[in-house]
């Protein structure tokens, strides 16, 4: 089974195929639709890949496909608006046919990869449930569910780390002095490993930050006043989290804010 990485880096690889394309074969489409990946957007290119498709259907036929998706907020207007646009469209009419196929094709295989990537977050959500090692990442109120899902997967299995200073490195949040270039010398995250371990560290620790009472909050707050650049704190924050979600799925400890920070209680 593909992992959530995996599945992510091909979706977000046909979400920039699919808008590359847009931009050719109806360029004003995203004047209605500021996702051109949504799942009504896509329902819409499927049928209809190129604004003079739209203009030839007409108000009535594109309004029909809308109302296969459930989103009330496109209704006739939403067909209306497309059709015009689409009759008025700069647009190219080069390699129409070809152009065409390849979005239509390419909005099923997102539309299967999302399927694929709700799948898979749900089953690691259920799993997340009944796994002992995750008891105190579910306390934490700065790591929502899909977070919780990506660490346990992405970390796997915690117990070959000898030390939280190992998962860090694993999870690309260690620090690499760099050895060329015009920054020689300064200090830099190695990103090795997950990207999308280190997107949802990134997102967890914003939320801290802005959590009342966070205990992560409260050590962003300690470097930044110590001097430390606002980013570099963040970085720092999302180290710490890597390695408090280490030790207690090791341990299968309750998660206790004031071994993050001394004087946390949490919110």
């Amino acid at each position: 089974m593909l992992s959530l990485t995996q599945l992510s880096e091909e979706a977000a690889r046909y979400e920039n195929q699919i808008q590359a394309l847009v931009v050719v074969l109806f360029p004003e489409f995203t004047q209605v639709f500021a996702d051109p990946c949504g799942q009504t957007a896509l329902a819409v290119l499927k049928a209809y890949p190129h604004a003079q498709a739209v203009a030839e259907a007409g108000e009535a036929a594109v309004h029909q496909v809308l109302r296969t998706v459930p989103a009330p907020h496109f209704g006739r207007s939403t067909a209306q608006k497309l059709v015009i646009l689409a009759k008025e469209s700069v647009s190219s009419g080069r390699a129409l046919c070809g152009r065409a196929s390849s979005l239509r094709i390419l909005c099923d295989q997102l539309e299967h990869t999302q399927a694929n990537l709700v799948r898979l977050e749900q089953e690691l959500e259920e799993l997340i449930t009944t796994d002992p090692g995750t008891k105190g990442l579910q306390q934490m109120p700065e790591l929502r569910p899909k977070t919780i899902a990506v660490l346990r997967a992405e970390l796997g299995e915690v117990d070959r780390f000898a030390c939280t200073d190992q998962a860090i490195a694993y999870a690309g949040m260690d620090i690499k002095i760099r050895e060329s270039g015009q920054w020689k010398g300064h200090p830099k995250l190695s990103k090795q490993g997950s990207g999308l371990l280190r997107q949802m560290l990134y997102l967890a620790a914003l939320r801290s930050i802005s959590l009342q009472g966070s205990a992560f909050d409260a050590y962003y707050q300690h470097l930044v006043a110590r001097g430390l650049k606002k980013m570099s704190a963040l970085m720092a924050v999302m180290r710490k989290m890597v390695a408090v979600a280490t030790h207690l799925m090791q341990t299968e400890e309750d998660y206790d804010p004031g071994k993050v920070w001394v004087g946390a209680t949490g919110p």
